[in-house]
């Protein structure tokens, strides 16, 4: 199961982790790059254009309703006072804010 010993379904001896009883292998030579050695930002912009696209497209209805709200509403707010604090909203308001 381990190593070092005897299996216990078939008696035969494997050897130990990294050991497993066969010949070693002679005459096979590999190499290898990394993938992240290979092209380290590779469709990095690509992915980050349309991923950040999809990901926004989700997104949008829950977003842009409460800012265009906000914006309306300061909006409002920010004209109101300029009329209020003009010559006619204090002529028209003048005692009663």
């Amino acid at each position: 199961m381990g190593g070092g010993g005897p299996d216990p379904k078939h008696g035969v001896f494997l050897g130990g982790w990294g050991n497993l009883g066969s010949p070693t292998q002679k005459g096979i030579i590999t190499y290898a790059l990394s993938a992240n050695r290979q092209k380290p930002l590779g469709g990095a912009g690509h992915a980050a254009i349309f991923n950040t696209w999809r990901r926004s497209r989700n997104q949008i209805l829950y977003v842009v309703p409460p800012f265009v709200i906000a914006y309306l509403a300061m909006d409002w707010a920010t004209q109101r006072n300029e009329y209020l604090n003009s010559k006619a909203g204090r002529a028209e308001f003048g005692d009663a804010e």
